[in-house]
């Protein structure tokens, strides 16, 4: 067994892995730390695995690069696969857009000696924005995977009286083996992008859920840092608005979670009736710039999905039944 993994998830990301590569070449503070470097290729169709076998071929550092191509299609099937590969029980997930700062894997094992009882931890994302993002982006950039703070905080603390949860990023986010094996089911109901489902978001929302309503704690660790690479495509219309669609259908599994079925009869309808508030609202003030304002279209989406989830759920169940 080894002290850490890390693995980072690729899909035709042949133009973009040998600098997380180059950025993990750089690591410092590792010197008494046995880890290696595994890239789960989620069924690339351009030459990603070809460039990662020549960096193989030609690899000379002391940890080892190991290559594994997972056929099925989606985020939560290439973090299992790597799950499944990986020689620790410590797995830090970087996407291939991620770039770790030079102490990010001393700083993650450190993290996770101090706190045994840590099912999952993410750090700081900063933005390394192609463009200049627009105006309100603040209220989105967590959802993009853009989260700062000085403060390392437990999550499970901060949500301790409310059902309100936002849990950390995917981007660079650290998961015990143990947790994981303990809590999240083989097949997972939401799986990343893949063809043309609409579901294509929040898969680690719900595998740090049941981490989290298992018992496991889950933390936000300031001194891991990662930079995460946003192309100014991120921010067209069209994109924001098909991304915040993925997001909001996707809600009603993630928040049913927290409940036990029979009380599923009682909080749909209260969800919807908040649901329904906000989109009220957000319209009442956003109602003169929300056809020309993409931080606010995109928001309007988000709302209007995740109304909609409990029905686009039950539609695909019936579907699945026929």
């Amino acid at each position: 067994m080894l002290d850490f993994t890390v693995a980072i998830c690729t899909y035709n990301g042949q133009n973009r892995i040998l600098e997380v590569l180059d950025k993990l070449r750089s690591q410092v503070g590792t010197e008494e730390i046995t880890w290696e470097i595994l890239i789960i290729d989620n069924n690339s169709t351009d030459n990603t695995a070809e460039v990662v076998k020549e960096q193989i071929s030609n690899w000379s550092e002391v940890y080892p690069l190991r290559y594994c191509f997972e056929t099925k299609q989606g985020l939560a099937f290439a973090r299992r696969s790597a799950l499944k590969e990986a020689k620790s029980d410590l797995i830090g997930f970087l996407d291939d857009d991620n770039l770790p700062y030079p102490d990010w894997v001393a700083e993650a094992y450190k993290f996770a000696q101090e706190h045994p009882n840590a099912g999952a931890y993410g750090g700081q994302i900063h933005g390394k924005f192609e463009v200049e993002p627009p105006q309100g982006f603040g209220r989105i950039a967590r959802y993009f995977a853009i989260i700062e703070g000085n403060k390392t905080y437990c999550y499970n603390e901060k949500y301790k009286h409310t059902r309100k949860k936002m849990f950390p990023p995917g981007a660079g986010i650290v998961i015990r083996k143990q947790a994981w094996l303990e809590s999240v089911p083989e097949c997972q109901q939401i799986t990343g992008v893949s063809g043309n489902s609409l579901l294509t978001k929040c898969e680690d929302v719900e595998m740090l859920s049941y981490i989290f309503y298992a018992g496991w704690e889950l933390w936000f660790n300031k001194d891991m840092n990662i930079d995460h690479k946003m192309p100014k495509s991120r921010f067209e219309k069209n994109y924001i608005i098909k991304f915040f669609k993925g997001v909001g259908l996707s809600r009603y599994q993630t928040r049913m979670i927290a409940y036990k079925p029979w009380e599923n009869v009682f909080v749909v309808p209260a969800h919807m009736v908040n649901d329904l508030r906000k989109i009220m609202l957000h319209f009442i003030k956003y109602r003169n710039i929300i056809k020309t304002d993409i931080v606010a279209a995109g928001e309007m989406e988000l709302f209007l999905s995740i109304f909609l989830s409990p029905f686009y759920h039950w539609k695909n169940k019936l579907i699945k039944k026929k």
